[in-house]
């Protein structure tokens, strides 16, 4: 009996000590499909090789569109996965490099996998047509009845061939906005205002032609950095011989709003959002870009500098100016580049003062919270948070590419002035190294600054506000397709 019983216990023992064992492991042990997927499940057996290339070409087409109008490449690879969802295609994978887009179809082990890839000749802003190729995949995902892709292609090539909703002097005119509102931004003269105006658009002129004529862009940023600096050079000669001007005259702000105008700091912030979101190889290559454009404008401003100092007038281009202390002028000038960056971008004429009034409200959160968040990067940061808020509630409200609306916001801010200083402080010979690096470092915290700002404030919103099903899936299947 004693043996029977010592045995029972035993048994007893073990099995409470099995459990308590199981207990423990279900309190660590996973359950459920792993957060992130590795591969995306199943594959398109049922697809007919016929209507795969049929979406593959449609999403290639579509995919191009974006990026040549100015769409970032998280935004493509979440439209083109949409769009392939709503033809049935669930296991498309879509990769972006610079100026290649690549798509791919698994059909499973019966059938031969679709792959395409599309090179992206040329990059530009043209959000007119971003929009309209927006609301065509609204159309397609929304219909309550099947689209032949076929159908939407044609409809697509229509987007692309109509005309721009303005002339191309219109736009001339918006660059001149844009390079008068920096220098309004600054306090100058009404005289400094029209020369920089002026520069603008012979600059314009100029960058066209040879652009017609397949110069490489580093050349043409270096013909434009010699137009603007001789006007600025024109005022210095002026002063020189004893010719009176009225106002302020800064002639070193006519050269900084051609490099604001050339834009070299919208493409180290889109480099910064690209790298935000996870697209290096894009990111890197935007980078270098930046580096390439901004080294031409440095080469050409110097040269100009050069032929005028040997003609004997006295000129020095500075690399800054300062913070402006006037909040108005800041304001004004803000929206002036606003209004000027919705004209080149071939923005509705109706939607630039919208955008004017979002780059003024931002510069005015910049200028109020810059005094308190010295360390570069926090309050470019802040303001970007403010542009992506109010840029998402614009958008939802009248249907604008919400990227339009940021940059708009933001492009009072960007830091192509701090480009040029690193660049041009780095011209000056080895000693200037330590300097520009910092300078670069600088521009380079900025940039993310406003990259990441503007991303917080998109995503902060569209949590609040909701974001539709079909966008909510499409940028899931996003971020599992890119981390594969």
């Amino acid at each position: 009996m004693s043996h029977e019983s010592s045995r029972k216990q035993r048994n007893l023992r073990l099995r409470m000590s099995r459990s308590l064992a199981d207990l423990a492991g279900g309190m660590v042990r996973g359950i459920g499909m792993p957060t992130q997927r590795i591969a995306l499940p199943g594959s398109d057996d049922s697809v007919s090789q016929r209507h795969a290339r049929s979406v593959i070409e449609l999403c290639l087409r579509v995919g191009e569109a974006m990026l040549a109008t100015g769409a970032s490449s998280a935004d493509v690879v979440a439209t083109c996965i949409r769009l392939s969802s709503s033809f049935g295609i669930t296991g498309m994978h879509v990769d972006i490099a610079f100026t290649s887009i690549t798509v791919s179809v698994h059909r499973g082990l019966d059938e031969d996998p679709i792959s395409v890839m599309r090179i992206v000749k040329a990059r530009t802003t043209d959000y007119t047509r971003l929009r309209d190729v927006y609301r065509l995949i609204e159309e397609i995902t929304e219909s309550p009845e099947p689209v032949d892709p076929d159908v939407a292609r044609r409809h697509l090539g229509e987007i692309l061939v109509q005309p721009h909703p303005y002339r191309r002097w219109v736009v001339a005119a918006g660059k001149a906005i844009l390079a008068a509102g920096v220098v309004v931004m600054y306090d100058a003269s009404f005289v400094v205002i029209v020369a920089a105006a002026l520069s603008a658009i012979v600059a314009d002129i100029v960058t066209r032609r040879l652009e017609k004529w397949g110069v490489s862009a580093f050349f043409v940023q270096m013909a434009a950095a010699v137009v603007i600096t001789m006007f600025a050079s024109g005022l210095y000669w002026a002063s020189n011989i004893g010719i009176e001007l009225p106002g302020n005259i800064q002639p070193t702000v006519i050269v900084i709003s051609g490099i604001m105008l050339l834009l070299s700091g919208i493409g180290l912030t889109a480099s910064a959002r690209d790298a935000i979101d996870g697209y290096y190889i894009t990111a890197s290559a935007r980078g270098l870009e930046v580096l390439m454009m901004t080294l031409g404008l440095t080469v050409g401003i110097s040269l100009t500098i050069g032929f005028t100092m040997r003609l004997g007038i006295p000129i020095e281009v500075g690399t800054s100016l300062g913070r402006t202390d006037n909040i108005f002028a800041g304001m004004a000038g803000a929206g002036l580049i606003g209004i000027g960056f919705a004209l080149t971008s071939y923005v509705r004429l109706i939607i630039a003062p919208i955008m004017a009034a979002l780059a003024s409200i931002v510069f005015a959160v910049f200028f109020i919270v810059q005094p308190f968040l010295p360390d570069p990067g926090l309050a470019p940061g802040v303001a970007g948070v403010v542009a992506g808020v109010l840029s998402y509630l614009v958008y939802r409200w009248i249907t604008v590419p919400e990227a339009a609306l940021t940059m708009a916001g933001i492009i009072g801010l960007i830091p192509g002035l701090t480009v040029y200083r690193g660049l041009f402080t780095l011209m000056d010979g080895p000693q200037g190294i330590v300097a520009a690096l910092t300078e670069l470092f600088t521009a380079l915290a900025v940039g993310i600054g406003l990259a990441a700002g503007t991303t917080i404030g998109g995503h902060v919103t569209r949590r609040a506000f909701g974001l539709d099903r079909a966008a909510r899936q499409s940028m899931r299947r996003t971020r599992n397709n890119h981390s594969r």
